[in-house]
């Protein structure tokens, strides 16, 4: 059973359809709930796929994981601590986020460690 989303064009209303069968879907058209549009238009919705603790760990050790990160390039290190960190499927926190956000600017670690107690502080 299709369940579709839509944002209406005239009044930015967002609602969800259902349709008994696709082929209802291929002959339908929708109208707004709020104002009666049929200026509707379909949003593609996030997806996840699932994954179990090993899929997840064996992705990390994938090689091609790491490659394109520079030891020496604080930004390479950034983006792969962050997607580090999405395949696994946690937020490891705000002190984690802000270094990633600072590597990915350019910041050296050195500089990052010097300041870090201060970020504890802020929080």
């Amino acid at each position: 059973m299709p369940f579709y989303d839509y944002r209406c064009n005239t009044c930015q209303t967002e609602q969800t359809l259902f349709y008994k069968s696709y082929a209802d879907y291929d002959q339908a058209t929708p109208h707004c709930e709020s104002c009666g549009s049929n200026q509707m238009k379909r949003r593609i919705g996030r997806i996840a796929i699932a994954k179990g603790e090993a899929a997840r760990i064996n992705t990390l050790a994938d090689k091609a994981l790491a490659a394109g990160t520079d030891e020496n390039d604080p930004r390479t290190i950034g983006r792969f601590m962050r997607q580090m960190s999405q395949d696994m499927g946690e937020d490891l926190g705000a002190e984690f986020n802000e270094v990633s956000d600072r590597l990915e600017k350019g910041q050296s670690p050195e500089q990052i460690e010097k300041e870090l107690p201060a970020i504890k502080q802020e929080e």
